[in-house]
């Protein structure tokens, strides 16, 4: 393998002619997708959406070809330029053979009809003019939907259509946040609750706000009449598009047949731990009976979501104490804020910080309705994993490194592979610090190893067509194999669960994404640490890969040869 950089950056770079290719990609990028500058915590851009409709999709294709095409002009002035230049290929390029096939994305999580609502969760809301900003974007948040469901109807009069359940689950939701205890409902009640709110912003508001609500009933109402009857009742993708979305996930190639195997082996191996542990908590007791006994322990309890918010704080607020023995972790990023998010559909996530950190990394957790009690032994794990020293160590390193990264690499460059990799691969460093001594905490860490394993199990081989494993009765997976599959390894809430099956079979590629990223994180881990022998030190490969910023995991294992 031939590395694209020699040594770790240090210092401060003087800008070249890579980066401010860079710079202004991500400039007009911002200027096609003003919610990203929201995202950055960036002025200028408040009260905008992008153009969801056809034309901006070929307006955004349009500007990563221009970019690849000028790229191609350019020589690298040093290693810091060979990666960008390698990561910008490698990420634009899978773009582009995306927007080729002519999809346009609708599932239960991660497609417009979600980003277009939840990027008020990140507009602050202490001031006037912040209010003014919500009325802005509120007004404008009918004409984004509109753009977005001429999208899904161009792309279902070229046969691509997502799949009923997907279509339901966002017709479903898509209602719900005009119902009465719904999300904009809830923004009315704020902005007249707000002090700093006046009763013609606030009327403004609420007309904008009521407006936006019916603009979502319109589209579920659309969905359910132009997408639906055309809508497959098969979730598979086929093995074709898999291995693209596993390309655009991972920012790696891997042998789908071995990595499902691998998943099974995995799988395997993780229960057995998980029983050693079940027998330390009783003798002969099962891994169920050893949750049995955690969950009615009534110091690992918590009851509603106040209480539920204040222990991940105060845990977070530890970690990040903790683990300034073992990373960088300097002012301002040393702060996590736990929110309990604004929704009800299931997810646990984290957002980043604006530029200047004034607006904090944040660790939101979305409750199902209904849903009231939670254990700390099955939780601790998740707080690790976004918060530090997962995501917000991740990408607040890299928002940091002004001196070395331009704009692109410490912002705009996400793969889910390196950043939900890493993540994973955090919750099993802090069990290899100690710090999941405690065999509940350490079961509830197998938990979530074993539900993204059974992830890599179910997601390819659904997808793909391959075999069921023996244990499950072999032959063609169905989604009732698969959930009967899962019902045994996902140990969350149904409601959670319900959420996560809908997600597999409508975001393929991206689950497997956490478990596989994590096994080549500690592959590459494992190349160095054979490599350096002795001089191996741990924490100055952690600082020099969470610098590089983000990439596809191809780049960084180059990059760190």
């Amino acid at each position: 393998m031939t590395s694209i950089i020699s040594d770790a950056p240090t210092g401060t770079r003087t800008p070249t002619a890579v980066d401010d290719l860079a710079e202004r990609h991500v400039a007009r990028y911002l200027e096609l997708h003003p919610e990203e500058a929201t995202t950055l915590g960036r002025a200028g851009y408040e009260t905008e959406y992008g153009d969801y409709s056809p034309a901006g999709a070929r307006a955004l294709d349009e500007l990563n070809r221009d970019t690849l095409g000028a790229l191609d002009g350019l020589e690298p002035a040093d290693d810091v330029d060979r990666v960008t230049i390698a990561a910008l290929r490698e990420r634009l390029g899978l773009e582009r053979e995306i927007h080729a096939t002519g999809r346009t994305e609708l599932n239960n999580i991660a497609s417009p009809a979600q980003s277009i609502r939840a990027i008020f969760d990140l507009m602050p809301t202490d001031t006037a003019e912040q209010w003014e900003h919500i009325a802005g974007r509120l007004a404008n948040l009918p004409a984004a939907l509109q753009g977005y469901t001429e999208s899904l109807l161009a792309s279902r009069d070229r046969g691509q259509v997502a799949a009923v359940r997907q279509v339901d689950i966002v017709i479903e939701q898509a209602r719900a946040h005009g119902e009465d205890e719904g999300f904009f409902p809830g923004l009315i009640a704020r902005a007249a609750a707000a002090e700093v709110v006046d009763e013609e912003l606030a009327a403004r508001i609420q007309v904008n706000a009521e407006a936006a609500a019916q603009a979502y009933r319109d589209f579920a109402q659309t969905l359910e009449t132009e997408l639906r009857p055309h809508a497959p009742e098969h979730d598979a993708v086929g093995r074709e598009l898999y291995s693209l979305g596993s390309r655009m996930f991972l920012g790696a190639e891997v042998d789908l047949e071995e990595t499902y195997r691998w998943g099974q082996e995995e799988l395997t191996r993780i229960i057995a731990e998980q029983e050693a542990i079940a027998e330390q908590l009783e003798p002969g007791a099962s891994v169920e009976r050893a949750r049995e006994i955690l969950d009615a322990d009534p110091e690992r309890r918590l009851k509603g979501t106040d209480a539920l918010r204040a222990w991940m704080q105060d845990l977070s607020d530890r970690a990040i104490e903790a683990m300034k023995e073992h990373f960088e972790i300097p002012a301002p990023m040393d702060r996590v804020e736990c929110m309990i998010a604004p929704t009800q559909e299931g997810g646990i996530y984290y957002t980043g910080p604006s530029e200047d950190f004034s607006r904090p990394g944040r660790m939101w957790w979305s409750v199902p309705a209904g849903e009231d009690e939670f254990t700390t032994w099955a939780e601790t794990t998740t707080v690790y994993h976004e918060g530090v020293p997962g995501h917000h160590l991740q990408i607040a390193t890299a928002m940091m490194n002004r001196g070395e990264l331009n704009d692109w690499r410490r912002n705009a460059c996400w793969t889910s592979g390196h950043g939900e990799g890493w993540a994973l691969y955090s919750e099993k460093l802090m069990d290899e610090l100690g710090f999941l001594a405690d065999p509940g905490d350490r079961l509830g860490m197998l938990d979530m190893q074993r539900m993204r394993a059974a992830r890599v199990v179910f997601d390819i081989g659904y997808h793909c067509g391959f075999e069921a494993p023996e244990s499950e009765g072999g032959g063609e997976w169905d989604p009732e194999k698969g959930y009967a599959f899962l019902a045994k390894h996902l140990i969350i809430s149904e409601g959670q669960r319900r959420f996560e099956f809908t997600r597999y079979l409508g975001w393929p590629g991206q689950a497997p994404s956490y478990k596989v990223g994590q096994r080549i994180w500690e592959q590459i881990r494992a190349e160095h640490e054979q490599r350096e022998g002795e001089d191996f030190d741990l924490k100055a490969f952690h600082t020099r890969a969470l610098k590089l910023g983000g990439m596809g995991l191809d780049t960084l294992r180059e990059a760190l040869a």
